[in-house]
């Protein structure tokens, strides 16, 4: 994709036009993201106190008794929102990778292919988590394999 970038002194508020053949899912995730005046974060609670996650900085987040939490660099966070609702905040690097986990495609250390049906995904922090068989195809089409 090429991208252009036109300075224009005159010019009161930013504009983009995006030229193509035809509509893809790539082209639409860019428009959503364009179009959000207001960028939702991700709000952590521990230990009586409030962070915003970079996105960089989380391992995966995952559902357990009923609850939402965040595995970071620095420890866990309680998250006040639901999985879905984070998918929808979250960019393309995050997966979903069984009802309960979504993790970061740039924290994975390994995924090992050798358990029949499934996989395990080992991130770079140690934590090891699988994707259940309802994902795998989607996890296969996004390894290439």
């Amino acid at each position: 994709m090429q991208v252009e970038i036109k300075i224009d002194k005159d010019c009161k508020e930013a504009k983009c036009i995006i030229i193509t053949d035809k509509m893809t899912d790539e082209l639409d995730a860019i428009v959503k993201q364009l179009s959000s005046s207001n960028p939702k974060l991700i709000t952590g609670f521990r230990d009586g106190g409030a962070k915003i996650l970079e996105p960089d900085e989380i391992y995966r987040i995952y559902a357990e008794s009923g609850r939402v939490f965040a595995e970071c660099k620095d420890g866990n966070y309680l998250l006040r929102l639901r999985l879905y609702e984070i998918e929808e905040i979250l960019s393309e690097r995050f997966v979903r990778i069984s009802n309960s986990d979504i993790i970061n495609l740039k924290n994975v250390k390994e995924f090992n292919l050798s358990i029949a049906g499934t996989i395990c995904v080992k991130l770079s922090n140690g934590t090891v988590t699988y994707v259940s068989r309802r994902f795998v195809g989607k996890i296969k089409k996004i390894l290439g394999i």
